[in-house]
């Protein structure tokens, strides 16, 4: 379990975080999302050990993370990763085995065939995607207990990206690993993420059940014969109302079949509901928020 408690960082006397608390469970897959500059990549640093927090403590299995037995557990792939100029696919096997005894060359090999990736070329020559997929097949050798992926998804091709799902899910389902993600593609994250983490004003503004907070809001698009004033929906808990002429979109926190009534009483000639997703949910959030206005 990883456990961080009552965080806080700044950095030049800028504060990224503060009073930061959460927990990840053993076996759990947590979305990290936010706008840019939230502080997403300065907590996975922090997590990883890479920087030591101003203030709070980051427990991984009860141990502080600046423990190195407490590191070995952790695997962290940062969104652009350093190398030299000279760092081969070969070369970073090497290093990474100094660190992690137990990682598996015959994984590793795997993956470099699976992407088609030539060990002894110079990785300054790869693209970011190909940078990506290396580190990718690194982090699935080790098999970690704890996986750290900062913007996982950045420079991927489609296939690439669905192979990366495939592993990470055996590595859930079959290794027990842990993983925290932080993405921008949120759709992504809701396909395989079970829980989610949202920073805002450089703390944890929300989190909670990926599913369960998705459910708690619904859609609906509705027509009317003739166009319908805005106090109309004033007795709903609308979050969100966008009207053209006599069409109207609603997104209302509740359930749907609790609401479909009131929404009928308005006398709609049309009335459908529609799928809401985790991305809108996020913005929705931070459009609460003041943002994106």
């Amino acid at each position: 379990m990883i456990e961080v408690k009552n965080l806080g960082h700044d950095i030049g006397g800028k504060i990224i975080l503060k009073n930061v608390s959460l927990a990840l469970q053993e076996g759990s897959v947590m979305g990290l999302v936010g706008i840019n500059g939230a502080g997403k990549t300065t907590l996975l640093r922090l997590i990883s050990g890479v920087l030591t927090p101003k203030q709070g403590e980051i427990l991984i299995d009860g141990q502080s993370v600046g423990e190195e037995e407490a590191r070995r557990a952790l695997f962290f792939l940062p969104d652009d990763p350093y190398f030299t100029i000279y760092t081969t696919g070969e070369s970073l096997y090497k290093m990474y085995k100094v660190f992690y005894p137990q990682i598996d060359r015959a994984v590793f090999d795997r993956f470099l065939k699976e992407f088609a990736l030539d060990p002894k070329k110079p990785i300054r020559n790869f693209s970011k995607g190909m940078r990506r997929q290396l580190y990718i097949s690194l982090a699935l050798a080790v098999g970690p207990k704890y996986l750290l992926l900062d913007e996982a998804f950045d420079g991927l091709d489609p296939l690439s990206r669905h192979v990366f799902k495939r592993v990470l899910n055996e590595l859930v389902e079959e290794n027990g690993t842990s993983v925290i993600i932080s993405s921008h593609s949120l759709r992504e994250l809701e396909d395989f993420c079970d829980c989610y983490v949202l920073l805002d004003q450089m703390t944890v503004s929300a989190s909670g059940d990926i599913d369960e907070t998705v459910n708690s809001f619904c859609k609906f698009q509705l027509a009317f014969p003739e166009e319908i004033p805005d106090e109309a929906f004033a007795h709903l808990p609308v979050t969100s109302l966008e009207k053209s002429g006599r069409f109207v979109r609603v997104v209302l926190q509740g359930n749907a079949a609790e609401l479909l009534p009131q929404l009928q009483a308005l006398g709609p000639a049309v009335l459908e509901e529609m799928r809401m997703d985790f991305e809108e949910v996020f913005i929705h959030e931070v459009e609460k928020r003041g943002y994106l206005k």
